[in-house]
């Protein structure tokens, strides 16, 4: 499955996006789907992620309250929405098929990410 990631940008600190990732293939709807994140200098990481029916959620702890991930089958598309973002979220974000028992992904194989900017 091609993923597309995109809506980062740059935001002030206390500001919200809304990243959407949408897939190529019908076969998205049959896989759990999680956003990742990687900041300069430092590993991926797991942020959140849901369920193929979208019935179940989990998230990184630092995320919780503040992130929000949803998911439209029918448009083949899952979205992360970010409120309150802090300079620590600034990275490039990731969406991937997720194994949700170990929060990482199917494959090691990464689309496009967008990039999210938080200003102090």
């Amino acid at each position: 499955v091609q993923l597309q990631a995109s809506g980062g940008g740059l935001v002030q600190g206390g500001g919200s996006l809304r990243l959407s990732c949408v897939a190529s293939q019908r076969t998205f709807t049959s896989y759990n789907m999680g956003w990742f994140r990687q900041a300069p200098g430092k590993e991926r990481e797991f942020v959140a992620a849901i369920s193929w029916n979208g019935d179940r959620n989990i998230y990184k702890d630092s995320v919780k309250g503040r992130f929000a991930i949803s998911r439209d089958n029918a448009k083949k598309t899952v979205y992360l929405q970010m409120n309150s973002l802090k300079p620590e979220d600034a990275a490039v974000y990731y969406c991937a098929a997720t194994n949700m028992a170990t929060m990482t992904p199917l494959r090691d194989s990464w689309g496009e990410g967008t990039l999210v900017t938080v200003s102090s």
